[in-house]
């Protein structure tokens, strides 16, 4: 879920928000496009399924966190007689769900559904004209969706699929040009992106030279925060609300990193930049990570740890609190425990992770956030590319915008591998302090989640 911030915010009081909820109903065009896509998505997956496409790892729950939320598997362009050496691949993913709040939030008994379409196109132009380093990327995004989050009464997101308003969205959501400077140590990106792929990002997969010791994608979890550190919602942009900028990415070893971005900042004002030009309008996002990778003990079991440093600037204001400017930092941390559990799953393994956030901000909703959680990976016999997982976390809320002082959530989920690269993912989720409104009743929602790459 994303924040809304802005001048003209009136969403909430200082003692908390409204209990009553808005809800949102898909208009009969909208439908009809969201049924389109089901029916094009399931055709896709079906298809993909018979062309015996190699199976995918575990994967994350969230589209943005994921080599793949560009162009998929690159299934699509291979049909259509894309040939690997012409360097242009394209694909993209599809993720539907339908969710209900089983009791408590704002609206107990509430079903929604969302769906969000990727349609992606790399283009690797070393290969294609011979122009050394350099590759273009574009993506376009078609979501259809509902007040999901609002109706568990969730300030933080339990469905981090689901935005803002519009519920509705057809976006330009990648569109950019990478330069590789040194081969494999240092490139520069320019345009429209996604900044969550590369700060923040506790999911990122840990690769090491030896592939069997990799780790997919860290977590399955639905939830906001595993995208963005739940500290930085409202100003850090990503998955619905790209950003306009450049990123500088690092890479000087194996085992070491270091990040630098600076984007457009009006996503701080409230503007929802995924379906808005850029504006440099003296807004500003800076952000800055490094990190490291190792392995540890007689299995060389691998690890991962983040640390970033951000600043907005421009005037921010809601509800009549106004600052100059804000800025936090964050970390994050990931350590595969044990692998081989047991011999009849050679390929099992048990992952855990971390993350914290802070800000100085009086007008973000979020000042803190804790989060921890462990993925089970194939640990059932035959069920190589299953996994299970669970996550708790805690958003310690802006008191100067809501009355509650925290909002906890607790997610687990089983991420079923169907066939070729496509998932099933049920989803329980338990909110015992929903912060939208002071008086809310602890929330329990159920989400079912397909996932299909192509």
């Amino acid at each position: 879920m994303q924040f809304k911030v802005g001048p003209s915010q009136k969403e909430f009081r200082r003692q908390g928000a409204s209990s009553a909820v808005d809800v949102h109903r898909p208009s009969e065009g909208t439908r009809l496009v969201a049924l389109a896509l089901m029916v094009i998505g399931l055709a896709l997956s079906i298809s993909a399924g018979r062309a015996h496409a190699q199976a995918s790892p575990a994967i994350s729950g969230n589209p943005s966190a994921t080599d793949y939320s560009v162009v998929g598997t690159g299934w699509l362009g291979r049909q259509l007689g894309l040939k690997d050496d012409w360097g242009l691949k394209l694909g993209g993913l599809w993720l539907a769900d339908t969710n209900l709040v089983v009791a408590g939030g704002s609206v107990p008994g509430g079903w929604t559904n969302n769906q969000a379409f990727f349609l992606g196109l790399a283009i690797d132009a070393n290969k294609l004209v011979g122009w050394r380093g350099a590759s273009f990327g574009f993506q376009f995004l078609q979501f259809n969706g509902a007040d999901t989050n609002e109706q568990a009464g969730s300030v933080a997101g339990y469905n981090g699929i689901v935005g803002h308003t519009p519920y509705s969205r057809t976006e330009l959501l990648e569109a950019y040009y990478l330069q590789e400077m040194i081969k494999e140590v240092l490139s520069i990106r320019m345009g429209r992106t996604i900044p969550t792929y590369d700060f923040g990002n506790v999911l990122r997969p840990v690769v090491m030279s030896d592939a069997n010791q990799n780790i997919p994608a860290v977590s399955g979890l639905l939830w906001t925060p595993i995208f963005v550190n739940a500290s930085m919602i409202g100003a850090m942009m990503g998955y619905h609300n790209p950003g306009n900028g450049v990123t500088v990415n690092f890479t000087p070893s194996s085992s070491f990193y270091l990040n630098i971005g600076v984007y457009d900042g009006n996503r701080a004002r409230g503007v929802q930049t995924g379906v808005s030009p850029p504006q440099f309008n003296g807004y500003w996002f800076n952000i800055a990570e490094v990190g490291v990778d190792w392995q540890i003990g007689p299995g060389g079991h691998p690890g991962q740890l983040g640390i970033g440093l951000w600043r907005q600037t421009g005037e921010l204001a809601v509800q009549g609190v106004t600052e100059n400017g804000t800025g936090g930092f964050y970390l994050f941390g990931s350590q595969r425990i044990v692998r081989a559990v047991h011999s009849a799953a050679p390929d099992s393994s048990i992952s855990v992770f971390f993350q914290f956030g802070a800000n100085a901000s009086v007008t973000l909703p979020i000042t803190q956030y804790y989060g921890i959680g462990a993925t089970f990976f194939g640990l059932i016999p035959r069920r190589a590319q299953d996994s299970f997982g669970i996550g708790a976390g805690l958003s310690r809320m802006n008191q100067l915008l809501f009355q509650r002082p925290s909002e906890v959530m607790v997610q687990a989920y089983y991420q079923a591998h169907l066939f070729a690269s496509t998932f099933l993912q049920p989803t329980v989720t338990y909110i015992p302090t929903p912060a939208l409104a002071p008086d809310l009743p602890g929330a329990l929602a159920t989400t079912m989640r397909l996932t299909v790459l192509f």
